[in-house]
């Protein structure tokens, strides 16, 4: 039997997963790592920690599966995306922690970018809005703020690179300086109509484009591990970003066909297909993945907080033990309650883009407990998505069958979360048989690029789907929710906008 390893580098944890040739899992490792949070809206990753439990979850999965390297015929990678690393090209050591892709350090940079005139050349380059969220404002921030930064990076000495990137870096020992063009497309640096890094955004935000890592095709050539690290060498196959490995293992390949993530944000990416869309409602447009040197493009809508709201319920006020309790907890509400959590604790994502924004609960009374604040929480996912969804339709007028989503992520695994979901949204919601769409769809590329599985056309035929979720919601209550919703987040945004002259 010969294997396909894919390593899902993640927010919260890293996770190694083993693919046999039929595509079906086999085995999988997982381990979590910190998050530091040293100032207010500030998220950053202990860039060892990265390392240490990506690789330390590959040796892992081998040995539990009971598998020699020489039976893995090429490794698949996914990763969280915009997080950004810089390091030195001879010591290898980092110069800063990772900035995590939610932080918000930047918001100050962004806005004098605004309010210089650059936002159009931003996003008509980039495809991308001038935000925080985004790599390039982050790279700026280093080399501004790290002593000694701006120099050793005009003198050539420091690389850049997104999460992919410096795995790759570690993985080959330093061969190999190189990403994907979905990653590269998340920089705020790519031209994505181009296909180059621009250097009128480098030369503007300070970045010596000697930094940048080369960008491949998703299925490429990306090196060869080093021989000690698992036993042999094992050639790098595949890269993406986790959302777009997502929207290939969800075989979204045709255009109009939209999937939803769900793990610490949610993430709606459309196929768009070879044209680039360029959005009139504050959505993304990006590249969904390259292959054989030709972009397919998406509309996309980020939200900064979804299963995240789940983890503040558990680790910040202390209300559950573990994420499977809010779904009871929810069952159990007062349905005559409505409480309404808008969950803006890194500011809001798409459609507003409100770096400012803040967390806020509206609708407690006495009898408000954790069932009510559990079922909030949930909801907050559903009502965040139908914004996504609203925005993404007015922009894709093609013809098309946009009534039925694709689900997957942690939170899709919850029957009440993606209930309300299709309840919300008034469309079906299919969640597919195998959950782990984003480690496939890194395996996939790989696989597919070493011969050992089907084109796109074969793999959409394999594609399954486990349970399809259908509105039961009256759409009087529907439209009443949602009017109750978009209050919230009006009056979220009121609280922490500046205060009038």
């Amino acid at each position: 039997m010969t294997y396909i390893l894919a390593i899902d580098q993640g927010t919260t944890s890293s996770r190694a997963i083993l693919f046999d040739e039929h595509m079906a899992l086999i085995a999988q490792a997982q381990e979590e790592f910190p998050q530091h949070f040293p100032h207010s809206g500030w998220v950053e990753h202990d860039v060892s920690d990265l390392w240490a439990t990506a690789a330390g979850t590959c040796r892992g999965v081998i040995e539990k599966a009971g598998i020699a390297a020489a039976d893995i015929a090429a490794i698949g990678i996914t990763n969280q995306r915009e997080t950004t690393v810089i390091w030195n090209r001879r010591t290898g050591q980092p110069i800063h922690n990772a900035i995590v892709w939610q932080d918000r350090r930047t918001t100050g940079i962004c806005d004098a970018l605004r309010r210089d005139g650059h936002a159009d050349m931003f996003t008509a380059r980039t495809g991308l809005l001038i935000d925080p969220y985004f790599s390039g404002t982050k790279v700026k921030w280093l080399l501004d703020n790290v002593d000694g930064a701006r120099a050793a990076a005009q003198a050539g000495d420091l690389l850049f690179g997104t999460v992919d990137s410096y795995l790759i870096w570690k993985l080959t020992d330093g061969r190999h300086h190189v990403t994907d063009a979905t990653n590269a497309a998340r920089t705020l640096l790519y031209d994505i109509h181009k296909g180059r890094w621009s250097r009128t955004i480098c030369d503007l935000l300070g970045i010596p484009v000697s930094m940048l890592p080369e960008v491949k095709d998703c299925a490429a050539d990306f090196g060869t591990t080093r021989a000690d690290l698992f036993g042999r060498p094992i050639p790098i196959m595949g890269v993406a970003g986790d959302q777009q490995a997502a929207t290939i293992g969800q075989a979204c390949f045709q255009p109009g066909m939209t999937k939803s993530t769900y793990g610490t944000g949610c993430f709606a990416l459309m196929n768009t297909g070879d044209r680039p869309v360029a959005s009139r409602n504050r959505l993304l447009t990006t590249i969904a993945y390259q292959l054989d040197g030709k972009p397919t493009y998406a509309l996309e809508g980020s939200i900064f907080v979804a299963g995240a709201a789940v983890q503040w319920l558990r680790d910040g006020l202390k209300m559950i033990r573990e994420a499977g309790d809010t779904q009871p907890l929810a069952q159990a509400a007062d349905p005559d309650q409505q409480v309404i959590m808008v969950p803006a604790f890194t500011g809001l994502g798409a459609p507003y883009w409100d770096a400012d924004a803040r967390g806020a609960i509206f609708g407690l009374s006495r009898n408000t407990g954790p069932a009510e604040l559990a079922r909030a929480a949930l909801e907050s996912v559903g009502y965040q998505t139908r914004d996504l969804l609203q925005a993404m339709h007015k922009d894709w007028t093609t013809p098309g069958d946009n009534s039925v989503l694709r689900v997957d992520g942690g939170m899709s695994a919850s029957d009440w979360t993606m209930q309300f979901l299709s309840d919300i949204m008034g469309i079906a919601v299919d969640r597919p048989a195998c959950l782990e769409t984003t480690a496939m769809g890194a395996a996939w590329l790989a696989g597919s690029r070493v011969g050992l599985y089907p084109d796109q056309a074969g793999f959409a035929q394999m594609w399954g789907r486990d349970r399809q979720f259908t509105p039961r919601m009256e759409s009087a209550r529907r439209d009443r929710q949602y009017a109750a919703w978009q209050r919230a987040v009006s009056a979220t945004r009121a609280f922490t906008a500046p205060a009038a002259p």
